[in-house]
């Protein structure tokens, strides 16, 4: 017991300390942990405003852990700690003011922002290893082993308050539904990040010192982990790797695209690994230390040329981009730690911040690459098919169908990314699916593969739907198994109907009426309704208007109308055909 004391008071001393010591960061997870709670409590559409308020105080919070060790570990700040503070609360403020105009929180702020926090990551690990003063390698297992005990210990009180609030729930009083979310926001937002920096020593000085045997302690289950386990895997992985690479040289056949993100999961794990095998000195470890940059080489050259094809073939997208990116960052590494020793790592996440920072700098950024090299590859196609000429586009319904592919492929790519309004010939407020009939002469139109036959619909549901006569709506899907019956009791002028929904296969859902006798009314199959529309596949075009996606079947003097909001039909003409459905499924009584 009095151990048990000892612990809980040493914890609770810790994330004092580390409010004390992480103000900045301490106050950008609270402010974010209230909002979310807010944002449970009213249970609606998240406001934009608050959305980005969010994420700002997510990314205030690295940037407030890069204050602070910045003023532990720099002699010229430790006197000026309101003034870095200041300047942090300016980036954050920065950041903020720069996602402020966007509409929506798209995939462009979040890869920026991932990638900042990423870099500022490595600026955490970097700063205590400035000038030698820190063994980087020690920092980083610190930071490893604090992070990981951080999640082990915030599960297990998360799991545990989760089954206190159930067995309350269960067998004493009603527990609100909410407090499960509220739980949860309080301990990962919260208390797992600041029990995380609780385990973090000043690397500097005498408290730094006299936590050495409880941090740098290489635990042996780590060391097991990574030199019994971890590097024998991936020393097979590499292997495979190798032999891919000799069957390239023999064929002298490079793959479609697969190869870049397995190498760039390859080269981040073997950084990671590298890092942590440079302290123990088995001899797995020293071995890999002394192997891996050197194998690194030629695989990382066999990506930068497998990528290097598919960008000459399609251009620059952000993914291509990063994988890119990392390549060089990879080469430069291998090459790097070939010849240094580990004690030198610190350089690796020096180099890695510095490339991560150039990568969302415009103008050599991923989107403003990414984008520049797609609106080019559009341009030559579309002026190799005549359908742009000093800048006008020309509508071209009998363009080739490489040519309808390309560009679909390419407009959808841009406009996903939000780029389409940078195509200074393209029309203000461009809408694929709406306007690109109008402006090309064609509509997106798709890559048929006539082995595999399939067809997507989407409901416009920019159109307004006509419901008008109809008793009752019901929202049905087949997302269930087969064979399972759902069913659907209502009563319209004092007489009670059963609508059943029934999954009889992996093709087809049937819909069944009947009255309050049990008698048959109507029976609609989707399948049905539903296959002429696999005509349409080789258009492509998967948003389409109610009239197409609207079906209406009387029988016994009632009337159903079914209104798909998405149909998927797989293998078509196939033993292995599969369809998945969901509609508005609207009765109307004699």
């Amino acid at each position: 017991m009095k151990r048990l004391k000892t612990l809980i008071y040493q914890m609770l001393k810790g994330l004092g300390t580390a409010v004390s010591r992480f103000p900045f960061t301490v106050a950008c997870l609270v402010i974010t942990a209230a909002l979310v709670c807010y944002l449970i409590a009213e249970d609606g559409t998240t406001p934009l405003t608050l959305e980005k308020i969010i994420f700002s105080l997510g990314v205030g919070a690295f940037i407030g852990m890069v204050a602070q060790f910045s003023i532990e570990n720099f002699e010229k700040l430790r006197n000026s700690s309101l003034v870095v503070y200041g300047v942090a609360l300016l980036l954050t403020a920065g950041y903020f003011a720069i996602i402020w105009p966007s509409h929506e929180i798209n995939t462009e702020i979040l890869t920026r922002s991932f990638v900042a926090i990423f870099a500022m990551t490595c600026a955490v690990l970097w700063i205590p290893a400035y000038r030698q003063k820190n063994d980087f390698n020690v920092i980083a297992l610190v930071h490893f082993k604090s992070f990981f005990v951080s999640v082990l210990y915030s599960g297990v009180l998360a799991a545990g308050i989760a089954a206190i609030l159930f067995a309350v729930d269960t067998l004493l009083f009603q527990v609100d539904n909410k407090s499960y979310a509220y739980m949860m926001t309080i301990i990962w937002i919260v208390f797992a990040p600041i029990y995380y920096l609780s385990l973090l020593p000043q690397f500097s000085g005498s408290r730094y010192e006299g936590a050495e045997s409880r941090d740098e302690g290489y635990p042996r289950f780590l060391e097991i982990l990574v030199s019994y386990i971890a590097i024998p895997l991936f020393a097979g992985y590499t292997i495979v790797l190798l032999a891919y690479f000799a069957k390239i040289l023999v064929t002298s056949e490079w793959p479609s695209g697969q190869l870049g993100p397995m190498v760039l999961i390859y080269s981040a794990v073997g950084v990671v690994l590298f890092v942590l095998a440079s302290l123990p000195e088995n001899g797995f470890a020293r071995l890999f230390r002394m192997v891996f940059p050197k194998i690194w080489i030629p695989i990382i050259i066999m990506q930068m040329v497998s990528v290097w094809i598919r960008v000459d073939a399609y251009g620059f997208t952000v993914a291509r981009y990063y994988v890119s990116i990392f390549a060089v960052f990879s080469l430069v590494s291998a090459v790097f730690l070939s010849f240094r020793p580990v004690s030198k790592n610190r350089y690796i996440a020096l180099l890695a911040a510095a490339f991560a920072i150039v990568s969302i700098l415009p103008p050599v950024d991923a989107f403003s690459v990414s984008r520049n090299s797609q609106i080019d590859r559009i341009e030559t196609i579309l002026q190799s098919e005549g359908m742009l000429t000093g800048g006008v586009l020309t509508p071209k319904a009998d363009a080739s169908d490489e040519t309808k592919r390309e560009v679909t492929n390419i407009l959808q790519y841009l406009s996903y990314n939000s780029s389409t309004d940078y195509i200074a010939w393209l029309p203000e407020n461009f809408e694929i699916y709406q306007d690109m009939k109008e402006h090309f002469g064609f509509d997106p139109y798709y890559y048929f593969n006539e082995e595999r036959r399939y067809f997507y619909g989407n409901l416009d549901t920019d159109v307004p739907l006509d419901i008008s006569g109809y008793d009752i709506s019901l929202v049905i899907g087949s997302y269930v198994a087969i064979g399972d019956e759902k069913e659907y009791v209502f009563e319209i002028d004092g007489r009670e109907y059963t609508l059943t929904a029934d999954r009889v296969n992996r093709g087809d859902m049937l819909i069944t009426v009947r009255d309050q006798a049990g008698a048959q009314l109507i029976s609609v199959s989707f399948l049905e309704l539903a296959e002429p529309m696999k005509d349409m596949t080789p258009t492509g075009k998967d948003v389409l208007p109610p009239e197409t996606m609207s079906f209406t079947k009387a029988e016994n003097g009632v009337e159903i109308k079914v209104i798909f909001q998405y149909v998927a039909l797989e293998n078509i003409d196939r033993d292995d055909f599969y369809a998945d459905y969901t509609a508005y499924v609207l009765f109307k009584s004699p």
